[in-house]
């Protein structure tokens, strides 16, 4: 199969079906923001050794890690390009459940989301810009559909900061409302967003069949390649096991979501971007559940307390 050919593949995606999927993240990012609480950011200062391991693994040695794996296994351009937007997204909310099941510190995962959504306002639109810019190849594509960081940066503010803002605010001037709500946001949202994925690939089935099985190694090279980034800089800097168990959750699990929207709205569904960003968005599910299994049959160090809850 042509590999090149993929760089050519435009998924189809109306314009009303990308104002949907931009509704969609953003009803998604209101639900997430209904469980968030002022403590969750200052957890960062209080205890800010682990959050911050994390925070640098995420926007830091992942995306730099991400730029020298598309050299080292030199993929198709819309390919390589697709795993360095993958990397400069925020961890996802399913991290938060996963890092429960893994028996990992829920705490840490908690502040870590907010803290990541919070610094994707400006630290994906950079490192997309940076890492992007600098491999040859991906810069082609960049300078192709003119990125201005700064329209990136205002698309990131709409559709995960505004929502924020006002799901924290509910939850702290209403809470009654907030407790009510939560759980059907977070059920209704799930659906919602599944509902717009499936129908991006029915849309574009035949073009993710014929191509899906380019990016699946990628993928898992890419994913494995986070979760342990995530897991040694936390070791490596002598945090615990739980509060490891978390960074490594954190950064494997990415908002894939996010990376879609952004795919669709300044790239015009280039073929392999889609195809690796959606793809990772039903892979990191597989390795989270895969982590949490092994995680969970792993022995916590005595002293070490369980805090499952912020």
């Amino acid at each position: 199969m042509d590999v090149a050919a993929l760089d050519q593949v435009r998924l189809n995606f109306n314009p009303q079906g990308l104002f949907i999927i931009n509704l969609a993240i953003g009803v998604m990012m209101l639900g997430v923001a209904l469980e968030l609480k002022l403590e969750d950011f200052k957890r960062i200062f209080v205890k800010p050794k682990t959050p911050v391991i994390g925070l640098v693994a995420q926007f830091i040695l992942l995306p730099a890690f991400t730029f020298l794996l598309t050299l080292i296994i030199n993929p198709a351009p819309s390919i390589a390009l697709g795993m360095i937007l993958v990397a400069a997204c925020p961890g996802g909310n399913l991290s938060n459940i996963i890092t429960y099941l893994a028996r990992g510190n829920t705490a840490v995962s908690i502040s870590m989301t907010a803290v990541s959504t919070l610094a994707a306002i400006v630290m994906t639109p950079l490192n997309l810009a940076i890492w992007g810019g600098l491999n040859p190849h991906t810069a082609d594509i960049l300078r192709q559909v003119s990125l201005s960081p700064f329209d990136v940066f205002f698309t990131i503010v709409v559709i995960l900061g505004i929502p924020m803002a006002i799901g924290m605010t509910v939850s702290r001037i209403f809470p009654g409302i907030a407790d009510k709500l939560r759980r059907p946001f977070k059920i209704f949202s799930l659906i919602f967003f599944i509902l717009i994925v499936a129908g991006a690939l029915l849309a574009n089935w035949k073009n993710f069949i014929n191509y899906v099985n380019i990016v699946i190694i990628a993928v898992f090279i890419h994913n494995l390649l986070a979760l342990n980034i995530g897991w040694w800089s936390a070791k490596g800097l002598r945090c615990g096991e739980r509060d490891s168990r978390a960074v490594s959750i954190e950064v494997g699990i990415q908002n894939s979501a996010l990376g879609l929207v952004l795919v669709f709205n300044f790239f015009g569904g280039l073929g392999g971007m889609a195809i690796v960003v959606a793809w990772w968005g039903i892979w990191h599910i597989i390795a989270g559940l895969s982590a949490a299994f092994f995680f969970s049959r792993r022995k916590i160090p005595a002293g070490e307390e369980i805090e499952q809850t912020a």
